[in-house]
C-alpha cells in the first residue's frame, strides 16, 4: 500500500519533512508496548502507536520501522519529530484510536506484521 493510501484512509496529517509521497507499506503493526514490538514485529513495516516518547522512535529504529503514526489525535513534541527526522522516520498522527485505525488499514488490504508468539 502506498502511503499516501494510507494518510488518506486514516485521513492523517503527515509531520515529517522527509519525502513521503512514494513510499510503500506492506504491513503494520498497532502496539502501545515497545518491548512487544521488539519481541514480535518480524519485518520492516509500519507502527501505529498511541505512545507519545523517543523510546518509539529508538524502537521503530531497532526494527528497520519507517513509518510511525501517533493514533488519537496524538502529536508527538518537536524534539521527538527532530529524532525521527534524523533517522528519516516518516511520522503522521491520525484522530482514529488504535483498534479503528489498524481495522481500516486491513480492510484495505494491508496485513498485520507480527511474529507468532511460541507456545
Amino acid at each position: 500500500m502506498n502511503l499516501k493510501q494510507v494518510q488518506k484512509t486514516l485521513d492523517a496529517t503527515i509531520l515529517s519533512t522527509t519525502p513521503w509521497e512514494d513510499v510503500d507499506v506492506h504491513s503494520a503493526c498497532g502496539c502501545d508496548l515497545m518491548s512487544d514490538v521488539l519481541a514480535f514485529v518480524k519485518d520492516q513495516g509500519m507502527l501505529l502507536t498511541g505512545l507519545v516518547n523517543p523510546q518509539v522512535i529508538r524502537t521503530a529504529e531497532m526494527m528497520d520501522i519507517r513509518v510511525i503514526a501517533f493514533v488519537r489525535g496524538k502529536v508527538p513534541s518537536q524534539d521527538i519529530l527532530d529524532l525521527a527526522q534524523s533517522m528519516d522516520m516518516i511520522v503522521m498522527t491520525t484522530s482514529y484510536p488504535l483498534y479503528t485505525a489498524c481495522g481500516m488499514l486491513y480492510e484495505q488490504g494491508l496485513p498485520g506484521n507480527v511474529r507468532k508468539e511460541q507456545p
